[in-house]
Order: C-alpha cells, then sequence, then structure tokens
C-alpha cells in the first residue's frame, strides 16, 4: 500500500485539498463558528492549526465548495455565498524594525485592495486606509468583509526581552488599526484574530471589547488538534504502519501516541487533544520523536523561572493552580509567568476544582514533558545541552550496572557546576540541592523506572531497574548514617523484601557550607 501525503507544514486549505494531503474533518465546528456574525480570538500553541483553520475559514467565505465534497460542512452549508475576505498573515515578519509591522499590514491591505479593484490608500495613515477598504469593499461587491488575522502576537512576541521602544510602537500602531473594527460593525461579514498569547494590555482586547474569546469555550475546544476519536478514525492506516516499523501491536502503539502526544485539554469540559504536529511527523517518518519540542525550545521561559528560583517540582506534583482569567490573559510586566506556560502548551489543565473555581495545571504529555525537563536541567544545573545530556547517560549507565561509585562521582560534578552567589542564603542552597536531585531523577524517568513508596513516610527517590532496587535518601547538612537509619525505620524497603532484584540503600549527604556532595554511604 502506498503511503498517504501527511500535511507537514501545509497550512493552506486549497493547497491540502487539491493535493490529497490527509485532513481530519474539522468543518462541522468551524461551520457552527462562521456562521455566527460575532468577532473572535481563538489562542492555541505554535504548531496546533491556527494557520490552516484561518485558510479553511477563507475558503469557505470565498465560497469554495468544491473544496469541501466530502466533509461534514457540505451537507450544512446551503448557499455558498462568496464574501470578500481580508486576511492578515503575522506569522512572519521583520517585527523587530521599524517599520516591520506597518509594512506588513500594507502588504494585506494592498493585495485585498487589488483583488477587489479598489482604488490604494493612503500608506501613512493605514487607520484610515483600513477603514475605507472594509468600507468600499463592502459597497462595491454588496457584502459584508470577513477579517482573519493570523498570530496576531507574533509582531509582540518578538520583541520580549528586546527593544521596549519597538515593543511600544507595535503596541501603538495595533491599538490604531484594529481598533477600527469597532466603528466597522456595519461593513463586517465575521472577524477572527488567533494567536498563541492573549496580551491583556494591546488594544484588540480593550478598545475592541465586543471580542469573544473561546480560547477555552467547550464547544470550540477541539477546532485545533486530534481528538482520540479522529485518530483512530482517520490514521488507522498509518497506525498500523507505525505499529509494525517499531514492533509494537496497535493497541502497544496507540498507548505510546498517547502517553508522548496527547493530554491537551482548552476546558474543563472536553476530551483530550492530540498534538496534530507531533502525530503527523511521526506517521511521516513511522518512528516516535521529540517533534513538537523540537521546534521550538522554551530558552525564555526556562531562564525566568530559574530567575524567579520557581520549584519544576510543581509543574507534576498537583500544586500548580490558576484560575480562568489567570490563565486567559498574559501581561509581560506580570511576574507570573504560568500564563504564558499554558498558552505555550507547556502546561495544560489536568484537572477542575469546582468549587473553588480553579484548574490544576500541568504537563500534557511525555514529549512536552521530558523536553521542557532537560531545558530545565540545562539552565538550572549550570549545563550546556549536549554536557546535561551526556551526564544523565552516564548517571543511567551507572544505576544500570549498580556502580554506585560512578554514580556518587556524578553527583559531585553536577553539584560542583552550580553558579552559586557569593553570599548565598540556606534558602539557596536548599532549592538548588533539591533541584539538582529532582531533575537529574526526573530525567531518569525515560530511561528507568522512577517511584515513590512509602509505608511509614516517603522515600526522596526509588529507581527500579532490571537488576536493581536503589531507594535514596537526601540530607542537607547531617550524616549518611540519619539518611539509611530514616530509610530502614520508615520502612521504605519493604515492598521488595521479596523481589529477587539487588537492593541498593543509599545515604547522601549534601554539606551547605562546602556546598558539594560531602557524605554518600551504601548498604546493600
Amino acid at each position: 500500500m502506498n503511503a498517504r501525503k501527511m500535511p507537514i507544514g501545509i497550512q493552506d486549505f486549497t493547497k491540502l485539498r487539491e493535493s490529497g494531503f490527509v485532513y481530519v474533518d474539522k468543518t462541522e465546528i468551524i461551520y457552527n463558528l462562521a456562521k455566527n456574525e460575532c468577532p473572535y480570538f481563538l489562542s492555541r500553541p505554535r504548531r496546533f492549526g491556527k494557520s490552516l483553520l484561518i485558510t479553511t475559514l477563507e475558503a469557505y467565505f470565498l465560497g469554495k465548495k468544491d473544496l469541501f465534497r466530502g466533509l461534514a460542512i457540505e451537507n450544512l452549508e446551503k448557499d455558498w455565498i462568496e464574501y470578500p475576505v481580508l486576511k492578515f498573515s503575522l506569522a512572519g515578519g521583520e517585527f523587530t524594525q521599524t517599520d516591520g509591522l506597518r509594512k506588513t499590514l500594507n502588504r494585506s491591505l494592498s493585495v485585498f485592495e487589488q483583488k477587489y479593484g479598489l482604488q490604494e490608500g493612503d500608506s501613512n495613515d493605514l487607520p484610515g486606509r483600513f477603514f475605507e477598504t472594509l468600507k468600499n469593499a463592502n459597497e462595491k461587491t454588496g457584502r459584508k468583509v470577513a477579517v482573519l488575522i493570523d498570530e496576531y502576537d507574533n509582531p509582540l512576541l518578538k520583541n520580549i526581552g528586546g527593544s521596549s521602544e519597538q515593543d511600544e510602537a507595535n503596541r501603538a500602531l495595533y491599538k490604531g488599526f484594529f481598533a477600527v473594527l469597532k466603528d466597522c460593525d456595519g461593513y463586517l461579514r465575521f472577524v477572527l484574530f488567533t494567536g498563541v498569547t492573549k496580551f491583556s494590555k494591546v488594544s484588540i482586547f480593550s478598545d475592541l471589547n465586543q471580542l469573544q474569546d473561546i480560547s477555552m469555550h467547550s464547544q470550540y475546544a477541539e477546532i485545533c488538534g486530534i481528538t482520540q476519536s479522529e485518530l483512530e478514525s482517520t490514521f488507522a492506516p498509518e497506525i498500523d504502519a507505525l505499529a509494525a516499523k517499531n514492533h509494537l501491536t496497535r493497541e502497544g502503539c496507540l498507548q505510546k501516541l498517547k502517553r508522548l502526544y496527547d493530554g491537551y485539554k482548552f476546558s474543563q469540559e472536553c476530551e483530550n487533544i492530540y498534538n496534530p504536529f507531533s502525530l503527523i511527523n511521526a506517521f511521516s517518518s513511522l518512528k516516535f520523536g521529540k517533534f513538537w519540542f523540537g521546534t521550538g525550545t522554551p530558552t525564555f521561559l526556562v531562564k525566568r523561572l530559574n530567575e524567579m528560583g520557581f520549584n519544576p517540582k510543581r509543574f507534576s506534583d498537583g500544586s500548580l493552580y490558576a484560575s480562568e482569567d489567570g490563565i486567559s490573559d498574559y501581561r509581560p510586566d506580570n511576574p507570573d509567568i504560568v500564563p504564558l506556560l499554558y498558552q505555550s502548551g507547556y502546561l495544560t489543565i489536568k484537572d477542575y476544582d469546582e468549587r473553588r473555581e480553579r484548574f490544576v495545571l500541568g504537563y500534557p504529555n511525555d514529549e512536552v514533558k521530558y523536553g521542557f525537563m532537560n531545558s530545565l536541567a540545562t539552565e538550572y544545573l549550570n549545563l550546556k545541552r549536549q554536557s546535561a545530556n551526556n551526564d544523565i547517560f552516564a548517571i543511567d549507565d551507572a544505576v544500570e550496572a549498580g556502580d554506585t561509585d560512578t554514580l556518587r562521582d556524578q553527583f559531585i560534578s553536577l553539584f560542583a557546576s552550580l553558579p552559586y552567589p557569593a553570599a548565598p542564603s540556606d534558602n539557596v542552597f536548599e532549592r538548588d540541592f533539591q533541584n539538582v536531585v529532582y531533575l537529574v531523577f526526573y530525567l531518569l524517568g525515560q530511561f528507568v523506572q522512577v517511584e515513590q513508596h512509602s509505608a511509614k513516610g516517603r522515600a526522596d527517590c526509588i529507581v527500579e531497574t532490571d537488576e536493581y532496587v536503589y531507594i535514596f535518601e537526601f540530607k542537607r547538612d547531617d550524616t549518611a548514617e540519619n539518611a539509611l537509619a530514616q530509610i530502614d525505620g520508615a520502612g521504605y524497603a519493604k515492598p521488595y523484601e521479596a523481589d529477587s532484584r539487588k537492593l541498593i540503600k543509599i545515604g547522601a549527604v549534601f554539606s551547605s557550607t562546602e556546598r558539594t556532595l560531602t557524605e554518600w554511604l551504601v548498604k546493600l
């Protein structure tokens, strides 16, 4: 059987349909959205299909019925009226340059004016030109205009951590330009802004206050991304091929796909959503990889977290909470970086506390979890990326071999790499010590089973391999004997008394005075 065409990097609906790429039918949801005449905003992580959604809406409003043959919308739409469509594509552009945003907006207006035979407006008066363009298009065609804005936030994201002057200039330009839409309601059939981030202080959300944010509306939760039923019905041949290539059963393949790429939730009621970019790359390459994470390392976010002294354990221990407002809006001047982590796709909704009206956030899946942990380790442990990977591999090799001496030496090396301040506080020592231990063993979870068991308490870490069971207890400014005594006294080893594997108990002590691992006692 010939492999079907996977739409990797295909963001244009017309090209996708005319060239025979596989398409997950979202047109019923799109129809329900498009039949309303309200202005909308939709936030989704990068590479989740926002641009494809924009071009699908473009084809629909242009009345390209033939492109929708065989799709759900074919039986829903009876009229197929052609409307003028003004699309702004802001995914690319020189937005860190003085006139970058202005040139991009001018270009979109010029394309629209030429298409509909309108007189070209004044390029120095963008808001006035925008208004006249909408008015004239409506009067000339007798139809209202659909306005589609793809990746509206890109010009703002490009200037985070850069030129504050350029950032302010882009914001000011937005304020005057898109505020025009508020006065053009009579000329508008439909308006949709898409982006990764909702900047709460940008004028489209203040001046254009009729804009409806549907990012967390349950009826539109599945408009981007892939559900479990869509995965199994649309990609059945690809699932079988991926399973065969990797020597898995179909069920085993589905379980691995779910573990790696599923888990996104965009409202408290919706089912989990798969990352579409990672799925289609896995089916195209016939291997499991970190496809989405590999296209954009979160350097800025990780650096901010380290500067804040953020405890990375909170990402997975169920202690990270946020209200709906708290994760919907992001302000660059807000020290809370959680909204940006959620909107960027590094965190997602794991649970909802209805009584307290707050969400529990965490990693969506293993691709994001281990990719983000690798980035955290590189920043928190002050290591170059390749060095960080090598150290984790060396620790993994030592654990698999039962080599406790090498394991000790690797921990000493990691502690020695920490960039301690000249006069650090006890809190800094405690935090950095805990972060090293946590990050190392969390990352080891990619290779061996890392669990915590408790009889009378909770072990710092238990690592299981095919041949060994390690029980670690870490202390700060204490003794290794006390650490081992806690392992025995708390009964951490009891679940393994009948286990055929070799049991290794390790008590380790970190000294805040010497700033390193000073005691390491092994008991077999």
